[in-house]
């Protein structure tokens, strides 16, 4: 079977169909709503958001490549173009092919952009939900802004020393300031690292968004400390597409506030025809 696995999905390139956490709909559901988790999360991290949501959308929640039940093969690049492709075969597993809403959270966020930048015609609209954008040298390959370079700097410090990482990591957990799907382990570390320096570190995300002609809706808490404010304003001046809503919260789907803005956002763009 390992044989297997890697002649078709390594060789062959065959994406693989994710983990289908959530998938809950009426009889006469009439939109797909599909959400994205974060780095180090799974789709468990939008509980408080999908039961909440009305029968007649149709909900899914994923596990991304390397993260939750989703296999996790360690010669994988975890990059936005891998995880895409992954979703595009999720989906096309579940036979869906009309346009659906994603919503995504973080690292889910890039993906999402990603997602509509190679399959315009599968997306509706995007509700970016603490996107990390950053800007890129693209000659050099590094962040530029003083802002950017200091989130790069601490990103790349995690990198080398991810056993550090990891015991700050567990800490933040029993403190509660991540979401309650948030699972770092030594057995997931290194895919943590992979995604974080594959998606994150070494990202074209804002350049993309910039291009999209979908209605984007970003939520931002003003309390984040990985995402650059200036970046989101810069994006919105940049593509008539995007509307940025500021919200008292930190960076992770947690706290009434958050949950209620995403919610809002969900439904709000169902109202919206593209």
């Amino acid at each position: 079977m390992a044989i297997r696995d890697t002649l078709v999905h390594r060789w062959f390139k065959v994406p693989y169909a994710l983990h289908i956490h959530t998938d809950q709909h009426g009889k006469n559901s009439k939109a797909t709503v599909l959400f994205i988790h974060g780095i180090g999360n799974s789709g468990a991290a939008w509980k408080e958001v999908t039961h909440r949501l009305p029968d007649h959308i149709r909900v899914i929640s994923i596990d991304l490549l390397g993260f939750g039940d989703s296999k996790r093969p360690p010669w994988a690049v975890y990059s936005v173009k891998t995880q895409a492709r992954s979703v595009l075969a999720t989906l096309f597993k579940l036979r869906i092919t009309h346009p659906i809403i994603i919503v995504g959270h973080s690292l889910g966020a890039l993906v999402a952009v990603e997602i509509a930048k190679r399959y315009p015609l599968l997306v509706r609209s995007l509700i970016l939900c603490s996107p990390p954008f950053y800007q890129i040298d693209e000659e050099k390959r590094r962040l530029i802004p003083r802002s950017d370079n200091a989130l790069r700097e601490i990103y790349m410090l995690a990198h080398k020393h991810p056993e550090q990482f990891l015991r700050i990591s567990t800490l933040a957990a029993r403190l509660g300031l991540v979401n309650k799907a948030f699972n770092l382990t030594t057995d997931n570390v290194s895919t943590y690292m992979n995604a974080l320096e594959s998606s994150i570190i070494n990202q074209t995300s804002l350049k993309d968004a910039m291009k999209l002609a979908l209605p984007i809706q970003i939520i931002n808490g003003r309390l984040d400390p990985v995402v650059v404010g200036k970046n989101l304003r810069n994006l919105k001046k940049a593509n008539a597409n995007v509307s940025l809503a500021s919200i008292l919260a930190s960076h992770e789907i947690k706290g009434p506030i958050y949950i209620n803005a995403v919610i809002s956002a969900v439904l709000s763009s169902l109202e919206k025809r593209h």
